[in-house]
């Protein structure tokens, strides 16, 4: 079995048989102008790593990009709007507080 994912013009596939991926492969580049790019390193905004122990992605790249498109590429990244170990208690007086400043 071999499993097949078309994204516009992006292809990627998948399975077990390396004989059936490289006549995959031909028939391909048989029918249609093709260039392999080799394993899969990024693909629609994911960064994909393949090891022997799994297959690992994330969005760091797609999350640094956002950062850039709205200025936010230099802000601190580790900002915390209350201090470290500030022990949190029920305010008896209920002042209210902005909560979109916590979200």
């Amino acid at each position: 079995m071999i499993i097949v994912s078309i994204y516009v013009d992006d292809l990627i596939f998948t399975g077990r048989d390396e004989l059936m991926f490289t006549e995959f492969k031909d028939s391909m580049n048989h029918e249609f102008d093709m260039v392999d790019l080799g394993k899969m390193r990024y693909f629609l905004g994911l960064e994909v790593l393949q090891r022997s122990d799994g297959v690992f992605i994330c969005q760091k790249k797609y999350a640094l990009e956002v950062l850039k498109r709205f200025g936010m590429d230099n802000d601190n990244f580790v900002h915390n709007p209350i201090i470290p170990g500030y022990k949190l208690m029920k305010d008896e007086n209920r002042v209210k507080v902005d909560k979109t400043y916590y979200k």
